[in-house]
């Protein structure tokens, strides 16, 4: 059968959109063109959705200044694995979040995942439904990339990929907020202009640890089997809003811990053990210096020693005699020691 091409939208009715195919037939029949040709085609019917781009979601990912080089290759590994995503340059950070919707508005997108960085160690995340909400904050922790995990599989750029979720994310109305929201936002659109239409690899968020660990896996043709290959992320949800960026305060983490905080402690605990240490040494050292006890001593040694009488105390009250000094006789000089021996 001959090679024809298929257009993605059809319009009208069966007939007129249905296509013909022609087959070649061997010349042992004694039949005329005109029969073959009515015997051998075969129509091909025309796709029952038109094709169209319906939903119409557009996520736009960027950051703030300040970022490292890890969080600017997890950027790019989401651009690349999202093609309804759009970037933008990064945002001053003296400027309020606010100003976030307008930059969506101008790009005309409807989701936000928004990076913000700082003290330039701390990485925040931001998905937002812009401009009426809600909106999410996490603390983002544990990123490997793309380039820095080196996985063996591969997935095809612009694919449509699955989405799967933990059972909990059903349980508590929390999770079932950010589950909609994930959807929303990391799903492709069917029909976009830039996706493909093929299904090879699988987004995961799982709850572990009041926590959301986020993998991408690749789907197997052989035997549908799962290969990791990136990029990976923990979430850490602090608050979730319900205006874009800002207002009420829906639902705070009570298992959230800042990070200054943690590593506060981090830095008490290591002068805990500096002073426990200095301790020691201040320990030995005066056991060093104490006389110790010999233990080798007999205990029953000395059980027939008397004690001596004591004597009583004299007070001398008046002054002693002066004692007389003989004069030394002064010895002669050699000289005089010589006469006297000639004498």
């Amino acid at each position: 059968m001959a090679a024809s091409k298929r257009k993605r939208g059809g319009q009208g009715s069966f007939q007129q959109n249905a296509k013909k195919g022609k087959f070649v037939v061997d010349d042992r029949g004694s039949q005329t063109e005109a029969e073959q040709k009515t015997k051998n085609e075969v129509t091909v019917p025309a796709p029952v959705s038109k094709g169209k781009w319906t939903n119409k979601e557009r996520v736009l990912i960027f950051s703030s200044r300040g970022i490292n080089f890890r969080t600017r290759h997890l950027m790019q590994d989401l651009r690349t694995m999202m093609p309804h995503s759009k970037a933008d340059t990064k945002m001053d950070r003296k400027d309020k979040l606010f100003v976030v919707n307008e930059v969506c508005e101008i790009k005309n997108c409807n989701k936000c995942i928004f990076f913000e960085a700082k003290k330039k160690q701390d990485l925040y995340m931001w998905i937002s439904n812009s401009p009426h909400g809600p909106s999410a904050k996490f603390l983002v922790q544990n990123i490997h990339t793309l380039a820095e995990l080196k996985m063996t599989g591969n997935c095809l750029k612009g694919s449509r990929p699955l989405l799967s979720f933990d059972p909990k994310f059903d349980a508590e109305p929390q999770y079932a907020v950010l589950k909609e929201l994930f959807i929303q936002t990391f799903s492709t659109p069917r029909y976009h202009p830039k996706s493909q239409p093929f299904v090879d690899h699988v987004f995961t968020f799982s709850i572990t640890d009041n926590r959301i660990w986020f993998r991408n896996y690749q789907i197997m043709e052989e035997d549908a089997s799962l290969v990791e290959i990136g990029p990976r992320f923990v979430l850490n949800l602090i608050k979730i809003f319900h205006g874009s960026f800002g207002g009420p305060t829906l639902f705070e983490n009570p298992h959230f811990r800042s990070p200054n905080l943690h590593r506060r402690d981090l830095r008490l605990s290591a002068a805990a053990k500096v002073r426990e240490k200095q301790l020691v040494k201040d320990l030995k050292k005066v056991k060093k210096t104490e006389v110790h006890e010999n233990k080798d001593d007999d205990v029953t040694a000395d059980v027939f020693l008397t004690p001596a009488e004591e004597k009583p105390v004299h007070i001398q009250t008046e002054a002693p005699e002066p004692k007389l000094v003989k004069k030394k006789r002064s010895k002669p000089f050699k000289r005089q020691r010589m006469q006297r021996a000639r004498k």
